[in-house]
């Protein structure tokens, strides 16, 4: 063997007996690039994965250096990424996961649930009912809920922003009040608005004859229109005829509003009813979140979810939460959101300061002891 092999062999040995030297303790990490924010280690495999396929005339590893070394800020973030996450990848079991179906990019209801251990293909659940769970809406059998964007339209009507620039949630509040004086029914149904957080809201429908089985109004691309509302069967065909209703009214009543002057609206159901933790897993289950949507997919699976102190992600709040309640419960979802947020606007280094912001919170939750630690994502992305 040449000095390399040799030098790889030491080393291997050397981290055998290291590892002999640390309790039996098994940590698991499927390392994945997520929504929930907790990333692949964002060092230069990491960015040499995201390079693929970012520019058809280079090769990946001419793509690798376009991305890290012409930015010295980055080639700077990349040097220093010798924390917590990188000690525990060298400890612990690797892999890459798949939540829901080979080349299908789920969203986050599906993603969840297959975390959680449901079969997403046969526990259905849209958005809309998260939502409305998550944010302790006034929802009841024969509702329809609906999670809704709002967006930033040109005079033709097009969709320049489907997120209206992220306003803070005081302006979406501000708008919901608005909509809630102007439109307090369609026809005969009644609609209730809620605000969720920045550009996000829910419309609770309430009335006879609703369907849940309703197309999304967001075209996922600017430049377009928002959709037309489709009935996927007969009895959800009123319930469609609304959705477009509501849709123009909103769009009349917001026309002078600069940024959130039109609505894009998605997965549209009814309340659910699944098999609780408790009973499939014998677990007691709770679940630390701050965004209404994630509290939804918790409490829908039967998590007590925990109150969470501070704005936004809240990560020193979600932190405490864990550790008041630790005695307490066999099992915990801790949920990190912002990740997932820089990765939407292709904020790379903004990414790289969340997935720190979180490797920081790692020795206090090591320190408590968990059998077992699962770092993984719901989907994946990208912010190159």
């Amino acid at each position: 063997p040449g000095e390399k092999d040799k030098d790889a062999a030491a080393a291997l040995a050397e981290a055998e007996r290291k590892r002999a030297q640390k309790p039996a303790l098994e940590l698991r990490y499927l390392l994945e690039e997520s929504e929930d924010g907790v990333a692949k280690a964002l060092k230069r495999e990491a960015a040499k994965e995201a390079a693929h396929g970012a520019d058809d005339g280079l090769s990946a590893e001419q793509a690798e250096d376009e991305a890290i070394d012409a930015d010295p800020v980055t080639r700077d973030v990349l040097a220093r990424w010798e924390h917590t996450l990188d000690r525990l990848a060298e400890e612990s079991a690797l892999g890459l996961l798949t939540p829901v179906y080979p080349g299908l990019a789920p969203g986050s209801g599906p993603g969840h649930l297959a975390l959680f251990g449901y079969d997403p293909f046969r526990y259905v659940v849209g958005r809309g009912a998260l939502s409305a769970l998550g944010l302790g809406a006034d929802f009841r059998e024969g509702d329809v809920a609906l999670r809704g964007n709002f967006a930033t339209l040109d005079p033709e009507g097009k969709v320049v922003d489907r997120r209206a620039g992220r306003p803070p949630t005081e302006e979406n509040q501000s708008v919901v009040a608005k909509l809630k004086e102007a439109i307090p029914r369609i026809e005969d149904v009644e609609v209730h608005f809620y605000t969720e957080s920045e550009h996000r809201f829910l419309v609770v429908l309430r009335g006879e004859g609703l369907g849940d089985a309703v197309t999304d109004t967001d075209p996922q691309k600017t430049g377009l229109p928002p959709l037309k509302a489709k009935a996927l069967d007969e009895a959800s065909e009123r319930t469609a005829r609304l959705v477009n209703l509501l849709s123009e009214r909103i769009r009349e009543v917001l026309k002078d509003e600069p940024r959130m002057n039109g609505a894009l609206f998605r997965g549209a159901s009814k309340k659910p009813s699944f098999p609780r933790m408790q009973e499939v897993y014998k677990l007691t289950p709770a679940a630390i979140a701050s965004y209404p949507m994630y509290k939804g997919l918790a409490s829908l699976v039967g998590m007590e979810v925990l109150p969470v102190e501070g704005e936004g992600d809240a990560l020193e709040g979600k932190l405490k939460a864990l550790k008041e309640n630790w005695g307490r419960y066999d099992f915990f979802y801790f949920h990190v959101k912002k990740t997932d947020a820089m990765g939407e606007d292709g904020n790379f280094h903004g990414k790289v300061e969340k997935v720190e912001l979180f490797d920081a919170l790692l020795p206090e939750i090591l320190a408590l002891g968990p059998d077992v630690l699962a770092v993984t994502g719901d989907h994946s992305t990208h912010a190159l």
